[in-house]
């Protein structure tokens, strides 16, 4: 069992940067792949960036890649999404997850575990 805690979201303005965090429990972290997803509301959860246990493969959606990455620290079982030149659109519920397996996965059906989301709100 793992649960996953996120934080870092809030408002801002359009251009402006934002990391968030999200803190896993559990001491076998790094065999879980990771995976950041979105959703706006009454639109479909998209996934956004997702990397390996050991953080080696990363995959971004290509309509954020080069503005939002994502890595993670093992030793403190978190995972980091920074995002930056932040778009009124990127306006969503940020959810971590943790896959069931320690690979790559861009697969919503891959993985197990949720956390509870954290807002960004990005005004024009």
């Amino acid at each position: 069992q793992v649960q996953l805690v996120e934080s870092g979201g809030g408002l801002v303005q359009a251009g402006d940067s934002l990391r968030l965090s999200c803190v896993a429990s559990g001491r076998t972290f790094s065999s879980y792949g990771m995976g950041w997803f979105r959703q706006a509301p009454g639109k479909e959860r998209e996934f956004v960036a997702a990397l390996s246990g050991s953080g080696g493969s990363i995959y971004y959606a290509d309509s954020l890649k080069g503005r939002f990455t994502t890595s993670r620290d093992n030793a403190k079982n978190t995972v980091y999404l920074q995002m930056s030149s932040l778009k009124p659109e990127d306006t969503a519920v940020y959810y971590c997850a943790a896959a069931r397996s320690s690979g790559v996965t861009y697969y919503r059906e891959q993985y197990a575990y949720w956390g509870q989301g954290t807002q960004v709100t990005v005004s024009s």
